[in-house]
């Protein structure tokens, strides 16, 4: 096992920074919600500041308003010990989201203002040949001016022998153009992007359910992507690279007391896992790990998570 850390910064995440505002009890639809709970969120956000907790160096490229949100949403993620130097604050309002607490999928309804916003400074070029990994989501790069800045940046940075990620969380409320994102999440597999994608996220990107994650992981692997992981709930995963093979992790049933947030935590399992060196199936095992401590919390994870928590079942 050969450690993949090899410049001075692990991981940039580019992308959303907003505020959930996550119903206080399960609902299946907001007609049956009284009353919600701030949290931060966005999933590049999230992501990073769950690299940063497993000790990951880890930066935020992200843009909120100049307003009291916005000031809450910075200093939670500074918090946890992520670098929020790339984010920029603009005279507009920060985002919101109205989130759903399900056990199972959650319902949103998103109101954008700031999160759109990034540009090409929070994404210096002199950044690329210094870090190790880039990461961002179908959410962040759904609108333009972000979107632009977030593709050139990608282009760049692999260009530079930095490693693409992409979460394709696609849904057609935030991006109407399907067709402009599925060409999006085809040219980040071209780029040997590490690709995750949701049995769910597959469905709306593609107008069909997935009846096999071997062949929706396949589909990524030929398209040229280093490592696909398909994430199927209480399931469990798959994981593979064109290199190693496909394995299947099973889920394990654990009490549910919030799944708004898990993918990011897997992903950041998954990613640290990548970092050390780890192969597609240790990585999913250690995504999963992950995963699991989020999905028993309501609201965010604990400042610092001991990353041999996650790694205590690798094969």
């Amino acid at each position: 096992m050969t450690s993949r850390r090899t410049r001075p910064v692990d991981v940039l995440g580019a992308g959303e920074l907003l505020i959930d505002f996550l119903s206080a009890d399960f609902a299946d639809s907001f007609d049956s919600v009284s009353s919600f709970k701030r949290i931060q969120g966005g999933s590049p956000a999230n992501w990073c500041m769950n690299m940063a907790r497993l000790g990951n160096n880890a930066r935020l490229a992200a843009t909120v308003g100049q307003d009291d949100m916005g000031d809450f949403l910075v200093n939670t993620v500074a918090r946890t010990g992520v670098d929020t130097s790339p984010i920029r604050r603009v005279a507009m309002p920060s985002t919101l989201i109205l989130v759903t607490r399900s056990k199972n999928v959650s319902n949103f309804e998103a109101y954008r203002m700031a999160d759109s916003e990034i540009d090409s400074s929070q994404l210096p070029d002199e950044l690329w040949p210094q870090l190790t990994l880039f990461h961002t989501t179908c959410f962040g790069i759904s609108r333009q001016p972000a979107q632009g800045a977030i593709i050139a940046a990608a282009r760049k940075a692999a260009a530079a022998g930095c490693q693409l990620s992409l979460d394709a969380n696609y849904a057609a409320k935030i991006w109407p153009d399907q067709a402009e994102a599925q060409a999006l999440v085809r040219e980040f597999a071209q780029l040997g992007a590490l690709i995750k994608v949701s049995e769910v996220d597959w469905e709306r990107l593609y107008n069909h359910p997935m009846k096999d994650p071997e062949r929706a992981a396949a589909f990524f692997l030929d398209l040229g992507a280093g490592e696909a992981c398909i994430t199927m709930g209480g399931e469990g995963c798959l994981a593979g690279s064109s290199k190693g093979g496909m394995h299947f992790i099973s889920g394990r049933k654990v009490p549910v007391k919030d799944t708004t947030g898990a993918g990011d935590a897997f992903w950041s399992g998954y990613i640290t896992a990548w970092l050390d060196g780890h192969t597609p199936e240790n990585c999913a095992r250690a995504g999963r790990n992950m995963a699991e401590l989020k999905l028993s919390v309501f609201g965010p994870l604990p400042d610092k998570v001991d990353r041999a928590v996650i790694y205590a079942d690798l094969a």
